[in-house]
């Protein structure tokens, strides 16, 4: 008796295929991520270069195409050089630490429904969990521990700056996006990954008010702490700060030649934007299902014909990263952290308990709903939203008196420079020098004693 799978998978799917099967869709998942790190590092350059009105690259192979070839070639015949006081068994772990993971965390990205391969029903992802969307923050967390091997194990000061300043932005940027998958979580039901795609086939009604289906948009302010907080796990600008050329020559990849090593390390820094693009397609944009008006097409959530709006939604979020690379400029360093412990968490928190308070509304009990039920659930939202407020509005008169006390403190030092222009201590050239009385400076030619 053949037994029919359902097009969207579940749990129960997982873990019944063959043996061969598996290593096939790891082949496949391999495949695709370093086919897409060498794409990806060639449109990156060219959407870049297109922005700034320049070419990119355009002469290895056919519109440049071949250009991230010939630079992983060329970093992987280079000569590896060891400096000497590096921990050599560290200083070879690290760039390891940072690729493993990532190539994990993708693991548990579903690219489509129940498809036939080769002849075995099986679905389109390579292993789901319980707690798929944990596992995935725990790879996350983990190749930090590479960033901060690669700065410690360098001896470097500027190196170990840039794994020590890694550290500290996981703990600012990984609290508010754990938080933001809250919402996710409590509308869904469930931490699966296939089975949130499947709770966002249909919005449902609230109050009999229709909902959308993406959480994107019915989740908003989650959707948006989330992209916020993709740039620090992805290490891309504007919070690319374990890296910063300006004052830390190179970060925690100083000491790292431009050898296999160096590869290994670009190759993890694009698997964890790859990964950041993959989970907000699944968690927030409806993962593998096809967008509206194609939806309305009754066979466009079947067969491989998702793998293609899946790539898409993937395609335009990875287009969008590159972007704000290319528009906006690396931020200060407390101006992260405050960022995240001071806006990010406390948003997050309140946005929680409001969505909260949205779902025990929803939650109908005997299918009936009674009034005395739901006017406790609306008071706790409303002082929820009141008390959001009232704590904005304190900080925000603060933040005022503070702008307004730097204002006038810089008024002051200016006026007190302007009458004594070396008060401040700070290094002021002469104003006698030659060129100020219209003495030209005699150019002595080379050659010449």
């Amino acid at each position: 008796m053949t037994h029919v799978l359902a097009a969207d998978p579940t749990l129960a799917d997982f873990g019944k295929d063959p043996l061969w099967i598996t290593i096939i869709k790891a082949v496949m998942l391999f495949a695709f991520l370093m086919l897409g790190i060498l794409f990806g590092v060639w449109y990156e350059r060219k959407l870049i270069s297109r922005m700034q009105n320049r070419f990119g690259p355009n002469r290895a192979g056919k519109f440049g195409l071949l250009q991230s070839v010939a630079d992983g070639i060329k970093m992987g015949l280079k000569e590896d050089i060891f400096p000497r006081t590096v921990d050599k068994v560290l200083y070879l772990l690290a760039p390891v630490i940072m690729v493993i993971p990532a190539f994990l965390a993708f693991s548990i990205v579903p690219f489509g429904p129940m498809v036939n391969l080769f002849g075995v029903q099986t679905p389109l992802q390579l292993v789901d969990l319980p707690v798929a969307v944990l596992f995935m923050l725990a790879m996350g967390a983990i190749s930090v521990y590479g960033v901060v091997l690669a700065g410690w194990s360098s001896r470097s000061p500027y190196a170990l700056l840039g794994g020590l300043r890694s550290a500290a932005q996981v703990v600012s940027y990984e609290i508010a996006m754990g938080l933001s998958f809250v919402g996710v979580f409590l509308f869904a039901g469930t931490l699966s990954t296939s089975e949130i795609v499947k709770a966002q086939a249909g919005g449902g009604e609230f109050l009999g008010i229709s909902m959308p289906s993406w959480f994107a948009v019915l989740l908003l302010p989650s959707f948006l702490i989330y992209v916020v907080c993709m740039f620090g796990e992805a290490a891309r600008i504007p919070f690319d700060l374990p890296e910063g050329e300006g004052e830390l020559v190179g970060g925690f990849q100083t000491e790292y030649s431009s050898s296999l090593k160096f590869a290994l390390i670009m190759m993890g820094e694009y698997l964890h934007t790859f990964t950041a693009s993959g989970i907000a397609v699944t968690l927030f944009l409806g993962g593998w299902r096809a967008p509206w008006p194609i939806s309305l097409w009754d066979g466009a959530n079947q067969g491989w014909w998702p793998v293609l709006w899946f790539f898409i939604k993937f395609a335009l979020t990875f287009s969008f990263i590159i972007w704000v690379r290319a528009s906006l400029p690396r931020v200060r360093y407390d101006q992260l952290m405050a960022l995240g412990w001071k806006v990010l968490i406390p948003l997050n928190l309140a946005w929680i308990m409001l969505v909260a308070s949205v779902r025990a509304v929803m939650y109908v009990r005997d299918g009936t709903f009674t009034d005395a039920s739901l006017v406790p659930v609306l008071v706790l939202a409303a002082a929820v939203v009141i008390g959001a407020l009232a704590i904005w509005a304190r900080f925000d008169t603060v933040n005022q008196r503070r702008k307004e006390a730097r204002k006038a403190q810089v008024e002051a030092e200016f006026e007190e420079l302007s009458d004594e222009p070396a008060a401040g201590g700070f290094p002021v050239p002469p104003l006698d020098l030659p060129h100020y009385h219209g003495v030209q400076h005699k150019e002595i030619p080379s050659g010449t004693n």
